[in-house]
């Protein structure tokens, strides 16, 4: 369980040396490896040389799934800019994802990290570019709350409790968190959603315009503010308070207290 005072994000930079993975070794032909990224799940993310990304998730870690980010990154790259699959593969030890970089920063490199509000904004606008490019009717993927609700009963009904989530929702009782959990408000507007908006998703150039979405194993059409209440929430936790409020901006919607609320606590309990 998280320490109940702070946050822990989903993954983060890794604060110390990472063990790389045989595959991702082999995969690397000898090119520079430096780990990027980790995962609460293990789940590892490197650059390879200067051109490349592997992602490493070891076997029996059914909550990464390399082979379906592969295909709805290979769905959505005619519509938008998101990495191209280099390799995509499987063994004993685990399965990798190896894609083509993009020229852009995380929007939670130290650049932005100092920028928070022009970060948001940028943020705000690329989530909307994104909304507005993909087809929604030619989308083979769901991200439905309906879905999603589903497995957040299931994790209720194994013991997962509030006081495990984020400082927001730990206040609540099971029992609160499932009454409200399935009071589902009705769609605002089915978009093809990215599926984990925050912020270390977006690229940006340094002149704020943005680069691309990286990610995407869990992209599917939904209501929009499932990506937008996540991706505002992300800024506090990167950027710090006060920032959210740009988000909107750059996407060019009010909020909405109601659907923010209810999609962050889907997101906690799913």
């Amino acid at each position: 369980m998280p320490d109940p005072a702070t946050y822990v994000p989903a993954a983060q930079v890794p604060a110390g040396p990472v063990a790389v993975p045989a595959a991702v070794a082999r995969l690397a032909g000898g090119a520079p490896l430096t780990p990027v990224w980790v995962n609460e799940l293990g789940g590892l993310t490197f650059r390879v040389g200067g051109d490349r990304y592997a992602k490493w998730v070891a076997a029996g870690t059914p909550e990464i799934d390399l082979t379906a980010e592969a295909a709805r990154l290979t769905w959505a790259a005619p519509f938008t800019t998101v990495p191209r699959v280099l390799d995509q593969g499987a063994d004993d030890e685990g399965a990798w994802l190896v894609t083509a970089a993009i020229d852009g920063r995380s929007a939670v490199d130290p650049l932005w990290l100092a920028r928070p509000a022009e970060a948001a904004t940028a943020i705000g606008r690329g989530l909307r570019a994104l909304h507005d490019a993909l087809p929604v009717g030619e989308c083979p993927f769901a991200w439905s709350a309906h879905d999603r609700l589903t497995r957040a009963l299931q994790n209720l009904d194994a013991g997962d409790t509030p006081a495990a989530w984020s400082p927001e929702h730990r206040g609540m009782s099971a029992a609160e968190a499932r009454y409200r959990l399935t009071d589902t408000p009705d769609p605002d507007l089915l978009v093809v959603c990215h599926g984990d908006a925050c912020a270390p998703n977006t690229l940006l150039a340094d002149d704020g315009a943005v680069a691309g979405h990286v990610d995407l194993g869990r992209l599917g059409v939904a209501d929009r503010w499932a990506d937008l209440a996540v991706a505002a929430w992300s800024i506090d936790w990167n950027h710090g308070p006060g920032y959210d409020r740009h988000v909107y901006d750059g996407y060019g919607i009010e909020p909405d207290p109601d659907r923010i609320a209810y999609y962050r606590l889907l997101w906690d309990a799913s």
